[in-house]
């Protein structure tokens, strides 16, 4: 009796240990603070697909730029002080009338509140490119602004990447085109300072760098073989829809079937 007391405790015991290591495994993906969990967590059902907390913040971020990058356009083409300022100032106001657009009716299809002005920090860009002149408003209307599309850039392409809603990904698709223009036609100006750039870029990091090693001064680097496909398959694409430099923005109009823009 005593025996096989003992062989169901240690039996007993085992099932215990066992359930105990399973337990996490089984339940990780569904505890507080996982990514799972926090994908959830912000995560609304649409007919499009659903509507995660990054969805919507990208949806935010493209109307806030658009409310203080038209009338930082509309400014310089004002005052003109060289034709590539007037250039840029004539993008920005295209592409952020299109994109905002597109936003508000997004928006509307997927019942995200937009902003009506912008936040506090773009407000105090503004003010600053309203306060200078000459030089000084040059380089400040070329940085401040590729600043901004710099930042936006890669969270638009994080979302496109990882987003399940089909409106989203138009709208990652089309701001991703608009902000490309812009960092290039903002670089045309000449003043856009890329040292505080990547200073910037790499604030605050302590990883070290990787990649390959450096270039040794004065060697020549092997050269590479070219990539091709093997064969001869037949293609029609062009590697680039515009000329070098230009980015093509050229997109139908949007499809407003609730009369969002009335």
């Amino acid at each position: 009796m005593r025996r096989i007391n003992g062989t169901a405790l240690l039996i007993a015991a085992l099932v215990a240990t066992v359930g105990a290591l399973a337990f996490p495994v089984w339940s990780y993906a569904d505890r507080s603070g996982t990514g799972q969990a926090n994908l959830a967590a912000g995560t609304v059902a649409t007919k499009w697909g659903p509507l995660t907390a990054a969805d919507r913040d990208l949806i935010v971020r493209v109307r806030l730029a658009g409310l203080w990058e038209l009338p930082a356009g509309q400014q310089a083409i004002e005052r003109a002080p060289t034709p590539a300022i007037k250039e840029a100032g004539d993008h920005l106001i295209v592409g952020h009338t299109d994109l905002d657009k597109r936003v508000r009716i997004v928006a509307a299809q997927l019942g995200v509140e937009l902003p009506n002005q912008p936040n506090e920090q773009q407000q105090g860009w503004l003010q600053e490119l309203s306060a200078a002149s000459g030089q000084e408003y040059q380089y400040k209307f070329a940085n401040l602004l590729r600043a901004a599309h710099g930042k936006i850039f890669p969270a638009i392409g994080a979302v496109r990447n990882s987003t399940r809603n089909t409106l989203v990904r138009q709208l990652a698709s089309d701001a991703n085109q608009t902000v490309l223009d812009h960092i290039t036609v903002l670089e045309k100006t000449g003043n856009v300072d890329f040292d505080a750039i990547a200073n910037d870029a790499v604030s605050g990091t302590t990883a070290s760098p990787t990649g390959p090693a450096a270039p040794v001064p004065g060697a020549a680097a092997p050269s590479a073989p070219a990539a091709g496909p093997s064969g001869n398959p037949r293609t029609s694409s062009s590697p680039s829809p515009g000329e070098p430099g230009t980015v093509n923005t050229g997109r139908p109009d949007p499809v407003d079937s609730d009369n969002v823009l009335r």
